[in-house]
């Protein structure tokens, strides 16, 4: 099930464009705001707020202006609908098992120095990272599986969006610096993954908080990096030690290629618990063609066909009942008639 193509795949090709560019626009226009802040602490956190502002309600604009879509927030992959905050747990939950698989690992073959930071002023900024990170997943949920993804599969189809988009999310993670060439399979397996959860569900919600377990597990639980960064967690410090293969170097376990084993791993993991999801939400709807149908005649049609016509049951014959005529009177003896006259009175 796809979105409706509206004007045409050449005008869902140009919504594409104009949806990755857009993307580019906004990414720069909320880091310009965020840096007249001049604050270092929370610019991160307004960036991305901005940036899942923008995002959100430009990608709506789209919808409404160019498809005229009534809801345009919910098409998107935001619907309100029920149970979506226990689609968001249940992405959450693969997310944070995949992360304790990767860890578990790393203590049973190199380790995990950890030092805790017990300040009481270090746990609110505990909180403003798990904002941030929210933020950070979101944006990126709805900036390369929303409305950019809906129309360029409305032109090559799921699959074709699935490689298109994972493929421009490999880019723009490998932008970034200390990315290898392990990071840049992990995008393009990890994106699948949370494309694959989309599909299935035809919702953000699930990949959503897939995607931010992933990210808040490692930085703010186990105080690992991500994506090279090491500063989320004020609270947790993990230094890992092992192989560049398990623990992914100062990159974090974006860049380990035992999270890349471990990610592929959670394919069938995902279509376990988006069986019930997947049925509801891409199951075909059957619509009727509004030509009515004489069943009891079709099936008596259909009998004939197989059996023959049925024999008409035989006329029974007419039957003519007669009235009985009376007998007639017996004739008398004529000594018998001679003595009755003999007794006239006259």
């Amino acid at each position: 099930m796809s979105a409706p193509v509206r004007g045409g795949k050449f005008r869902a090709y140009l919504e594409f464009v104009a949806a990755v560019l857009y993307f580019f626009v906004a990414r720069s226009f909320a880091r310009g705001l965020a840096v007249r802040v001049h604050h270092d602490a929370w610019e991160p956190l307004i960036e991305q707020f901005l940036l899942a502002a923008l995002l959100i309600l430009g990608y709506a604009a789209f919808g409404s202006l160019f498809d005229r879509q009534s809801g345009s927030i919910a098409a998107q992959g935001l619907p309100l609908r029920t149970g979506w905050t226990r689609e968001i747990g249940v992405g959450m939950a693969v997310g944070w098992g995949a992360v304790v698989a990767c860890v578990l690992a790393m203590v049973v073959i190199g380790g995990i120095a950890i030092v805790v930071t017990t300040q009481p002023s270090a746990w609110p900024w505990l909180i403003t990272d798990a904002a941030y990170f929210a933020l950070l997943t979101l944006g990126e949920e709805v900036a390369f599986r929303g409305y950019g993804f809906q129309r360029f599969s409305a032109v090559v189809g799921s699959s074709g969006a699935a490689f298109g988009f994972a493929l421009f999310y490999a880019i723009v993670h490998a932008l970034q610096p200390g990315s290898t060439n392990a990071s840049i399979a992990i995008s393009v397996v990890f994106s699948f993954l949370l494309t694959t959860a989309y599909l299935r569900t035809r919702a953000l919600w699930l990949s959503w908080g897939l995607n931010f377990a992933w990210k808040a597990s490692q930085a703010l639980v186990f105080g690992l990096a991500v994506s090279g960064v090491s500063s989320h967690s004020p609270v947790i410090e993990g230094n890992p030690m092992g192989p560049f293969w398990l623990t992914g170097g100062g990159f974090g376990l974006d860049a380990s290629w035992f999270a890349c084993l471990v990610l592929l791993a959670a394919f069938p993991v995902i279509h376990r618990v988006t069986r019930d999801l997947d049925f509801r939400y891409n199951a075909p709807v059957i619509v009727p063609g509004g030509i009515p149908v004489d069943l009891d005649a079709a099936a008596r049609r259909q009998h004939e066909t197989a059996m023959g016509p049925a024999a008409e049951p035989p006329v029974p014959a007419l039957i003519q009942i007669l009235t009985v005529a009376a007998p007639p009177a017996p004739a008398q003896p004529a000594s018998e008639t001679a003595a009755a006259g003999s007794e006239d009175p006259r």
